[in-house]
């Protein structure tokens, strides 16, 4: 066995006994999900089992993850650098777990449209969060005052917009893969069109 064998043991076990006291599980409740012996799992936590394939798929299941995420090994790429859009005022990061999502960070310096055919809608979801200053949120007929430190989520099926309560504000958004499309220029360009308040 390698020493890359044996660091990839130590962290499985590490995981399962990290995701076993995350789920507030005593060892006897995980192994009662498992169909295993108390003793077993605690052998196999503690390192004094090797570790079968067969035994980390059904406790991979019993923690309601899979097989390839139990046995993950860091990734070397954790660091990424923003996409800058100057036009816009914006940085964008792509979320490699799931590349349908995007990250954006947008400076916004006008308030709301005062007229409703402005405002978006579209399939999705969107999260948000302001960074400094004050953000206004226009959902459907509703007006929301989001401040520094506080977030938003909404579905962007309802009619939004977004702009700036008094002085600039900076945001952060998590846009989903249907979101993301919503805010495409219509000429097909990849980067994110932000909202047309902004």
């Amino acid at each position: 066995m390698t020493q890359e064998d044996d660091e990839l043991e130590t962290l499985v076990r590490t995981r399962i006994r990290a995701l076993r006291v995350a789920q507030g599980w005593s060892l006897e409740e995980l192994a009662r999900r498992a169909h295993v012996s108390q003793s077993t799992l605690s052998r196999i936590e503690n390192g004094r089992r090797r570790l079968a394939l067969d035994q980390l798929v059904v406790l991979a299941r019993a923690l309601d993850t899979s097989l390839d995420q139990l046995v993950e090994t860091a990734s070397d790429d954790v660091i990424t650098s923003p996409t800058i859009d100057g036009a816009h005022d914006s940085m964008r990061w792509a979320v490699r777990s799931d590349p349908g999502m995007s990250v954006i960070r947008q400076r916004i310096t006008q308030p709301p449209p005062d007229d409703p055919a402005r405002m978006r809608a579209h399939p999705g979801r969107e999260w948000l969060v302001v960074l400094s200053g004050t953000a206004v949120l226009l959902l459907g007929n509703r007006r929301f005052r989001v401040e520094t430190n506080q977030a938003a989520e909404f579905p962007t099926m309802l009619p939004h917009a977004i702009g700036t309560a008094g002085g600039p504000c900076e945001i952060l958004g998590i846009f989903d893969r249907d979101a993301r499309r919503g805010h495409r220029p219509a000429d097909g360009d990849e980067e994110l069109d932000r909202h047309p308040e902004r």
